[in-house]
Formats: C-alpha cells, sequence, structure tokens
C-alpha cells in the first residue's frame, strides 16, 4: 500500500488539519501526530514547521511531490502545501513513520 493511497484513507477516515496557519494552531496545541510538507514548500516556512514539530514532538514527513500533487493526493482540487494528521482513523500511516 503507497503512500497515497494511505493518505486518502486518512481523509476519508481520519481527521486532518490542511494550511500552513492551522497546521500551526495544531503544533502549537500538541495535537499533531504527523506533519506532511510538500516538496515545493519556501525553506523558511518548512524550517519553522520543523521546529515546532521538533518542540511537540510530532514527526514531519517531506512528500516528494510539489504541492499540487499533494493537495491531488488529499482528493482535494486545490494545492495543500502544508497539512497534520490529528487522527490516522483506519490508515496505518503512523506506525509507518516511525519505523
Amino acid at each position: 500500500m503507497n503512500s497515497n493511497s494511505k493518505l486518502a484513507l486518512v481523509m476519508k477516515s481520519g481527521r486532518v488539519v490542511l494550511g500552513y496557519k492551522s497546521t500551526l494552531k495544531t503544533l502549537r496545541n500538541g495535537k499533531a501526530k504527523l506533519i506532511l510538507i510538500a516538496g515545493n514548500t519556501p525553506p523558511l516556512r518548512k524550517s519553522e514547521l520543523e521546529y515546532y514539530a521538533m518542540l511537540s514532538k510530532a514527526p514531519v514527513h517531506h512528500f516528494t511531490g510539489n504541492n499540487i500533487e499533494l493537495g491531488t493526493a488529499c482528493g482535494k482540487l486545490f494545492r495543500v502545501g502544508v497539512m497534520a494528521i490529528t487522527d490516522a482513523g483506519d490508515s496505518d500511516i503512523l506506525s509507518d513513520q516511525q519505523a
């Protein structure tokens, strides 16, 4: 099972937060279980997210595609630069990240 289909399952059965500001808010609240950052996210924004993720001990996954591809993988018709998974639902995407 590839990461795109796991992401689709999270979107269907779990809880996610899309967007930079919402993801930062989720990180500050300590509710984020995993952070996904698109490949073409600006370096300053990326390092800020990594810093907050380190503080809240949330793992960060750098998505190989750009923000258009991350949006498509989420089943959205818009670009997604950053997303936080707060509840994986039926997907095992979180256990894959720890390995």
